[in-house]
């Protein structure tokens, strides 16, 4: 738990506003969700293994609650329900604080973290999927942290094709995830060896072991065959094809062994780390299936930053923490006359300047 004031605080609220400036200039509407909610909620969009993270207790009558571990699945539900009749796309956006269990962890050990997010519900993959990495990575250029930052794009259909080929059971694709999260490439090699053959199974290892950019989807076409690994890899190439036109690949990188924690992602997923953080400072992706859980399915994809990651990272450079600039300069109204003190401070006030008052001895 942190307490935060002074310049990190300003820092922090400087975040915010950029961020949600940014939103807006893209039309995402604010959302705010609550606090607290039913355990269930989190089950149904996160998965079982992580919504077990949330701190948890006990309502008066009997049913379990939870603080907020995750913002994406309160805002499927509210799209799902509140706002089924509006029009689609929904664009949604927002600030607030998640709450999480963690296992002690120099990287990671905070048990509240603000994330700072957007949601677009509706809309298919194409042009909504490069809406989401642009919008991502604007903030980032807004904050000057643009030739600090690496965003790594995955999609989950490439490990679930090579799961799926190899047909693994779903403790064995737990396994290989793992291994593959860890990058323990030796023990991955040894663990595919029993599914596939030695150079298959090598080939694999090589491949999600070393990011790049064009030419490591290249590799992967020539190295992985099966259909549904072939339909995530031409997403990844249309998808690399405009990010080049945009003249943004020096901020983005394929890493096909960045995989995600959270079993909601259906399709692209993406990550964002900043040079001299030890932890990633965002993530994203298409969850198509998300909604469905609430009653109404229909494709969506979104992403989160972590405020606490970018703060430490714009703490550490030249450009930041901003200064507490006064509206005009400085002044301290002083007197022992209260009346007379704030006619004065309220003057001031009045044309934008800014005050400290000084009462010393008043009554």
């Amino acid at each position: 738990m942190r307490y935060y004031f002074g310049a990190e605080a300003r820092l922090r609220r400087h975040v915010e506003d950029t961020a949600m400036s940014v939103f807006d200039g893209w039309s995402y509407e604010e959302i705010t969700t609550p606090s607290v909610d039913y355990y269930d909620l989190f089950e149904f969009g996160m998965g079982h293994r992580e919504a077990a993270r949330a701190f948890r207790f006990t309502d008066t009558d009997g049913r379990m609650l939870a603080l907020r571990p995750d913002v994406t699945s309160s805002v499927a539900r509210a799209a799902a329900t509140l706002l089924a009749g509006r029009a689609r796309p929904l664009r949604l956006c927002y600030t607030g604080q998640v709450f999480r269990q963690q296992s002690p962890s120099h990287a990671q050990w905070r048990r509240e973290s603000e994330q700072l997010g957007c949601e677009q519900i509706g809309s298919g993959q194409g042009a909504a999927d490069i809406e989401m990495l642009t919008i991502a990575a604007e903030v980032l250029k807004r904050l000057k942290l643009h030739n600090r930052i690496s965003i790594t794009l995955n999609d989950v259909g490439i490990f679930n094709g090579v799961a799926g080929r190899l047909a693994l059971d779903p403790v064995a694709r737990d396994r290989m995830r793992h291994l593959i999260d860890i990058r323990d490439m030796e023990d991955l090699r040894r663990f595919l060896a029993s599914y596939a053959q030695e150079e298959e199974a090598g080939a694999f290892a090589r491949l999600v072991e070393r990011p790049g950019k064009a030419e490591a989807l290249a590799e992967a076409r020539r190295l992985i065959k099966n259909t549904r690994s072939t339909e995530a890899l031409a997403r990844l190439e249309r998808l690399w094809s405009v990010i080049e036109a945009l003249g943004l690949t020096d901020q983005f990188e394929i890493d096909l062994g960045d995989l995600s924690g959270l079993d909601y992602y259906t399709g692209l997923t993406f990550k964002v780390y900043i040079e001299g953080i030890g932890t990633r400072a965002g993530s994203g992706g298409r969850y198509d299936h998300l909604t469905a859980n609430f009653g109404r399915p229909e494709p969506a994809i979104g992403f989160v930053l972590d405020l606490d990651a970018i703060t430490d990272a714009l703490s550490r450079s030249s450009v930041f923490p901003p200064a507490q600039e006064p509206e005009r300069a400085a002044e301290r109204p002083s007197g022992d006359d209260l009346s007379a003190l704030f006619v004065q401070a309220l003057e001031q006030r009045a044309k934008g300047v800014r005050v400290r008052l000084d009462a010393k001895g008043a009554e």
